[in-house]
Parts: C-alpha cells; sequence; structure tokens
C-alpha cells in the first residue's frame, strides 16, 4: 500500500514530495534537504524549481532541464513533480508541489497538504496544474 509523506512544515511541500519521489520519510528527507542548505522556510525558495532538482540529483535521479508547460493529464510522463495552486504575491510566482505518478496505467497525485482527507487525488479537475519536472531514472 502506498504511503504518502505528509510535509510537517507549512513549506515543506518541496521537501515532502521529494521524499514521496525518493521513498523516505518527511524527517529523513528534511535532514539531507538541511543538510545540503536547503530549508523549508526560506523564502527564497517557495517560488524556485533549482532545489528540488537539486535534491533529487543528490540522490541520482535525473529531471527534465526545464519546467515543460501542463497540457493535459494524459500527457504527463508516468512520473513528474507538478505545480499546483499557482499565484502571485508581491510580483513573485508562488505554487503547491506535488508528485503525479501513473502506475498500471492510473495515474494519480501525492499531495503532502495536511488537511487533505486523503493524499492520494484523482480529483483531476480541482488541481489545475500550471507545469511540471519530468523525473526519470528512480
Amino acid at each position: 500500500m502506498l504511503k504518502p509523506v505528509i510535509q510537517e512544515e507549512i513549506s515543506g511541500c518541496g521537501i515532502a514530495s521529494v521524499a514521496n519521489i525518493l521513498g523516505k520519510t518527511y524527517s529523513e528527507m528534511k535532514a539531507t534537504a538541511n543538510a545540503m542548505g536547503i530549508y523549508a522556510e526560506d523564502e527564497s525558495l517557495w517560488s524556485d524549481t533549482q532545489y528540488v532538482r537539486t535534491m533529487l540529483t543528490h540522490a541520482g535521479v535525473e529531471t527534465s532541464a526545464g519546467e515543460i508547460p501542463f497540457e493535459s493529464w494524459d500527457a504527463l510522463p508516468d512520473l513528474a513533480l507538478l505545480s499546483i495552486k499557482h499565484h502571485h504575491e508581491n510580483g513573485r510566482n508562488f505554487w503547491h508541489w506535488v508528485v503525479f505518478k501513473r502506475l498500471e496505467d492510473r495515474g494519480f497525485v501525492l499531495d503532502s497538504a495536511s488537511y487533505l482527507p486523503s493524499n492520494i487525488r484523482t480529483d483531476f479537475s480541482e488541481m489545475q496544474p500550471k507545469w511540471f519536472i519530468e523525473v526519470t531514472n528512480t
């Protein structure tokens, strides 16, 4: 049974998403991130995509070089970091990281938000992604 990682900090969705991809706990991934100088509370990371790539690369996982515009759920690769809940604050873009995964031709989203009734989501019409980062070689 798949057990999604729940973020333990309000701004820890990136760390939790990487933990979901790597099969780590939140505390394991947070310790690794902190050792790399990556902290969930660092506001400069809240509108940055490089730090999740850095954590994945450190674990030997490859990612797409750039963000790929979202076109449809069917067009997504089998594993991707997905940006949802896009908004602007003080001229900066912000979003929430989730993980899209496809197993046996069935897609779902691992969403680390602690307030959700279920962290395995298939309510695709509610999420409205803007772009994704493809994840390969896991």
